[in-house]
């Protein structure tokens, strides 16, 4: 399983080539609003001479925006910054640009309605659809939760895990397309709160676990019923850490945490 928000927080830039490097700091800065929706983006002998990139590579930048509904061309008006309607939230790397540029709750809380309206479903499916080898995978990375000595870091991960073999057990390819989604709501989740130990998480395996035995038990109805709880109870804590320690506190808490995975 890729944990694709955690890998592009790993690599370094010196991995990248010249295309993704400049596709990385154009989008965020899109997403920032150093070029705000509506405006023109500077020209190619511009950003040739910033980026020290040839035109090819602008193109293919161009192109790579493009796809992700970010920005559109026209003949003899240049490259405009689209509406933010037209952008593809999906896009592992549009939802990381929204977290360098600092998580708003608005943006967290939209995470966990898609995970709501999606997960609990996948749930139910596995259910039915689930083999042998997928409910043991699922049970030993819900004990993973219970192991002592976990870190927010290690806990998020743990969890994650879970959720993504989740989505790969209901045997439907559309809900693994899902796993940035999910692993963006989970690390805000986890770095915007207090330790394990503080803030409730320590029955976080019991909850995961309700899951794998209504999976066992065939049972799609409740196995969508635990996933909600188990949804709405990070949307919760979500909820708190921004009423407790104040937006930009959280933001800059979040910003500085996700770059250190």
């Amino acid at each position: 399983m890729r944990n694709k928000l955690i890998e592009t927080r790993k690599t370094g830039r010196r991995t990248r080539t010249s295309h993704a490097q400049v596709v990385d700091e154009l989008g965020k800065a899109i997403v920032a609003g150093t070029y705000p929706v509506g405006s023109i983006l500077p020209g190619d002998t511009e950003l040739a001479q910033r980026f020290k990139v040839s035109r090819t590579v602008l193109r293919e930048t161009m192109k790579t925006l493009a796809a992700k509904g970010m920005v559109v061309a026209k003949a003899r008006v240049g490259t405009r910054v689209t509406e933010k309607n037209l952008w593809n939230m999906f896009d592992s790397e549009i939802i990381a640009w929204h977290f360098d540029n600092g998580v708003t709750e608005e943006f967290l809380l939209q995470l966990y309605d898609i995970r709501l309206a999606v997960e609990p479903f996948a749930a139910g499916l596995v259910a039915e659809r689930a083999n042998a080898e997928d409910i043991e995978m699922l049970r030993e990375l819900a004990l993973e939760m219970a192991a002592a000595g976990h870190t927010a870091d290690s806990l998020a991960l743990a969890d994650l895990r879970f959720h993504l073999a989740l989505a790969e057990a209901s045997h439907n390819p559309f809900m693994r397309t899902l796993g940035s989604l999910i692993e963006a709501a989970l690390v805000g989740m986890f770095r915007m709160s207090t330790p394990p130990s503080e803030n409730g998480f320590a029955n976080i395996a019991d909850t995961h676990m309700r899951i794998v035995d209504a999976i066992v038990a065939g049972d799609s109805a409740a196995a969508r019923r635990a996933m909600e709880v188990v949804i709405v109870d990070g949307r919760d804590h979500v909820r708190e850490a921004f009423a407790a320690r104040g937006s930009q506190a959280v933001i800059g808490s979040i910003s500085a945490a996700i770059s250190s995975l």
